[in-house]
């Protein structure tokens, strides 16, 4: 496989909190994307994932640090903030105030 193909969109297990709420916990789905980034999204790509939020979107900036931005349905991409990689859990990015897992 070349370093440029990206693996198929596949369903897994998310968690998704934010401040300490857990906003989201189910099955989404994984839309793998070039060098390790992602988005999340309902597993039949129709409504949310959650709330208002159709498309969670984690890019990857730095090793182990990613820009995290969720796209609402009314077609406004909010940024979220910065995330670092979990250490406990290689599935999971923190922010400073929200975490999002997927497995």
């Amino acid at each position: 496989m070349s370093q440029t193909a990206v693996a198929a969109d596949r369903v897994v297990s998310c968690k998704i909190t934010t401040g300490k709420t857990q906003v989201y916990n189910g099955p989404c789905l994984f839309m793998p994307e070039p060098g390790g980034s992602f988005s999340l999204s309902n597993t039949n790509r129709q409504g949310p994932l959650f709330d208002d939020v159709g498309v969670l979107s984690v890019f990857i900036i730095a090793k182990g640090t990613a820009e995290v931005r969720g796209l609402t349905s009314s077609g406004n991409n909010s940024r979220w903030g910065e995330a670092r990689r979990s250490s406990k859990d290689r599935a999971c990015w923190e922010g400073a105030d929200f975490s999002i897992c997927a497995r």
